[in-house]
């Protein structure tokens, strides 16, 4: 059960999501805690792990676009409302941009940024710079557009979040469990 199918997710697109989710959520918390250490040298650790999380958090959701491109998406289950329906794909469209925009920003950060300093992921290879003008300016405006992407970005989570919760414990569908396994059968809604 690799592949979706009409009415469930495969293993690639269910691994795919909670992996892209705990880093996602994860390099936000890392953002936080990276910024506000006393110590020059864990900070510039910790950065150095946020910026080889980011280039891997940025290759996992190209991953993910291109499979969901090449996969059916699985219908939504029939006692989701119609104002859901037109919603979700706007929602999901907005977590992918994020997705990208967030990662991206950073990246352009590192090459705008007048310390000029390399992103070695992982400590495996040099991750080469944009090609793009070094300033102090542009460094400013990506430090606050990355922040505020991330921000956003969070926002879009939380609300995929509780709609998902909404979905399992209010209506009691099928919405957030196929989500988990593509074992889960059952596609009408559960017994009250």
């Amino acid at each position: 059960m690799l592949r979706n199918t009409n009415t469930r997710y495969g293993w690639a697109a269910i691994i795919l999501h909670w992996l892209i989710a705990l880093l996602f959520v994860g390099q936000f918390a890392l953002g936080l805690v990276m910024i506000r250490v006393a110590s020059q040298r864990t900070s510039f650790e910790l950065i150095q792990l946020h910026k080889s999380l980011g280039f891997l958090l940025l290759g996992l959701v190209l991953i993910r676009i291109g499979w969901r491109l090449g996969n059916k998406s699985p219908e939504l289950p029939e006692e989701v409302g119609s104002m859901e329906r037109r919603a979700a794909p706007s929602v999901h469209l907005a977590l992918y941009a994020a997705q990208l925009a967030v990662p991206l920003s950073g990246w352009v950060l590192v090459s705008v940024s007048v310390l000029e300093i390399p992103s070695v992921p992982f400590n495996l290879f040099v991750m080469p710079h944009l090609p793009l003008g070094v300033s102090e300016q542009a460094e400013n405006f990506w430090i606050f557009g990355h922040r505020w992407l991330a921000y956003a970005g969070i926002a879009l989570v939380t609300l995929h979040v509780l709609a998902a919760l909404r979905h399992h414990f209010w209506l009691r569908d099928v919405v957030l469990v196929r989500m988990i396994s593509p074992f889960f059968v059952r596609s009408t809604r559960r017994p009250e």
